[in-house]
């Protein structure tokens, strides 16, 4: 059945098992060169270069510029942590970028040594997404919930910590890349990583909801209107990422559990799935814009 829905020749098929094999990758990777599951990853793919490839470019664009100004007024100002996290997530997204490119070369050419390296790639920025996004939870929870302890991060010695935290998640990324050799390590470690960022980034984020909503000790007098405005679009931005991250994770969870009890994916399932860890991976670019005043149409209606 397989042999006839593949989109590549049986004697490229049977060097593919091999190489998956080899390379001890889990063996949904055949999802990748059978339709009509290829048809639908290469269009993620495709749709995921298009929206990612020019929004990552702008922001590397505009923190170049942003460093040139810097350097060239002498300015002390230093970057924000959200934002040194969303560089550093925006670099992770062009080697997804470059990753999606080289597997969908590797399922129209039928090479799939080249569709391997990019689903490790795939990888790196699948768990990078993750760690980041836990990161700028984090962050936002303490400069709210803890605007004090906030306030003291951003010292050198909160930045030398950021830095750290930063590190750490690189390193993680390529540990976890390497660990996807090994399946079944690979899915208790997916597990374990999407709980656990699951139970941070809800935790975070409901905190975070919870003293948006409750009174504040500016809502007093003439300016309690404008601070209700100003809590209400802070609202409905932490909600918004947080129903992107809760889709995201759920997906996750839901499609780790269904691989270990039934011992794979379907492809059409898996396919599908893949769609939804999309908004997620624009969140934090969309909101970098936001902030620096880049997005027209946001900025008009605010």
């Amino acid at each position: 059945m397989l042999m006839k829905s593949s989109s590549c020749s049986s004697g490229s098929f049977l060097h593919s098992n091999i190489s998956l094999i080899i390379y001890n990758v889990p063996l949904d990777m055949h999802c990748y060169i059978s339709r009509p599951s290829s048809f639908i990853l290469t269009s993620y793919m495709i749709t995921s270069i298009l929206l990612l490839l020019p929004l990552c470019i702008f922001i590397i664009y505009h923190g170049l510029q942003q460093w040139r100004l810097n350097h060239s007024t002498s300015s002390a100002a230093t970057m924000s942590h959200s934002d040194s996290f969303t560089y550093n997530m925006v670099t992770m997204e062009m080697i997804g970028v470059f990753g999606s490119v080289l597997m969908i070369c590797g399922i129209y050419s039928c090479h799939f040594n080249v569709i391997i390296v990019g689903f490790f790639l795939s990888f790196l920025v699948w768990y990078g997404e993750m760690f980041f996004h836990v990161l700028t939870c984090v962050e936002r929870y303490l400069a709210v919930v803890h605007p004090i302890t906030y306030l003291s991060l951003r010292t050198e010695r909160g930045i030398r910590i950021r830095n750290i935290s930063i590190s750490c998640v690189w390193m993680l990324c390529f540990v976890m890349m390497v660990l996807v050799m090994i399946e079944n390590a690979t899915m208790v470690a997916d597990s374990c990583l999407s709980i656990l960022s699951f139970t941070v980034v809800c935790f975070c984020s409901v905190s975070v909801l919870r003293v948006l909503i409750g009174p504040g000790p500016g809502e007093q007098g003439g300016g309690r209107k404008r601070v209700d405005q100003s809590k209400q679009r802070a609202f409905y931005t932490i909600l918004v990422i947080l129903g992107m991250l809760v889709l995201r994770f759920t997906w996750n969870l839901v499609a780790t559990v269904h691989y270990l009890m039934e011992k794979g994916l379907e492809c059409v399932m898996m396919s599908v799935g893949v769609w939804l860890n999309l908004p997620s991976a624009l969140v934090l670019p969309l909101l970098f814009l936001h902030r620096a005043g880049k997005l027209v149409c946001w900025k008009n209606n605010i």
